[in-house]
């Protein structure tokens, strides 16, 4: 693995990415894994003002993480243009377009090492009121407070010592700690029960503030509202608008919505009997 030639380089051209705005484009984007495979991504088109919450909704394998992974450029498109603040993401360097950002998956990697290291990891060169300012912002000082040597605690790796919901806790702290102007959440909090998630509800509204934010989900609650919502389905973006729109429209959108709310309904009546 270590001597495989990354598929996707520096252009001989490419230059620095300048502090962003985080205005998103993409323009009639298309991809494939492979020259002789089909297209993954048809045509996709939108356009993302800075600082607004995007969310993503859609069966698993329609294309939602695809679209993130070519922000990213741990792929680049097969055709059209992927944009930041206008400028096309093939023209600058890798390095300065991925510091931007920050992404925050369903299971975020912990290192064996201290609870601070696993913070550091987002910013080295944070100050410690800098790296305690974040962590209290996303929740995370109460945590630290409940463990034996707070941030100088040794956790072990993949964090086994943590629960998933403090594993996430500590996940956004360090993405806080570098400050992207762009943030990825995928499935962030799929994997927590309900009373957590409402604690790190709390904490996202602190790290999505003035930040251009892409949300993967799929408990539609979390991403009600958001100012978009991108509705892909075999690989094309079916509908796009707020919820209200989409929910008016009667759609795919609205069918997953009223599925999702039949199924806890369930959920609560055999609860109860």
């Amino acid at each position: 693995m270590l001597d495989t030639d990354q598929e996707v380089k520096n252009s001989s051209e490419a230059r620095e990415l300048p502090q962003v705005r985080g205005e998103v484009a993409f323009e009639n984007v298309s991809f494939r894994y492979e020259e002789d495979k089909p297209d993954v991504l048809h045509d996709v088109t939108f356009h993302v003002k800075p600082g607004q919450k995007v969310a993503l909704v859609g069966p698993t394998g329609a294309g939602k993480s695809t679209i993130v992974n070519l922000l990213m450029r741990f792929y680049d498109a097969s055709g059209g243009t992927v944009r930041i603040d206008g400028i096309d993401v093939k023209e600058v360097t890798l390095a300065s377009l991925r510091k931007q950002m920050g992404i925050v998956l369903q299971d975020s990697f912990i290192f064996a090492g201290t609870l601070e290291q696993n913070m550091r990891y987002g910013n080295e060169n944070a100050s410690d009121e800098q790296l305690r300012s974040a962590g209290a912002s996303v929740r995370l000082d109460r945590v630290v407070a409940k463990l034996p040597d707070g941030y100088q605690t040794e956790l072990e790796e993949r964090g086994s010592k943590l629960s998933v919901g403090q594993r996430q806790l500590l996940a956004f702290g360090r993405v806080l700690l570098s400050d992207p102007r762009i943030l990825i959440l995928d499935e962030a909090t799929s994997s927590v029960d309900t009373e957590t998630e409402q604690h790190i509800q709390e904490a996202l509204q602190t790290l999505l503030a003035g930040r251009t934010a892409f949300i993967i989900a799929h408990r539609l609650s979390t991403i009600k509202d958001a100012d978009l919502i991108l509705v892909v389905e075999n690989g094309r973006i079916a509908e796009q608008g707020s919820h209200a729109a989409l929910m008016k429209q009667g759609g795919i959108y609205a069918n997953l919505v009223m599925t999702q709310l039949s199924m806890q309904e369930s959920v609560i009546l055999q609860t109860s009997s």
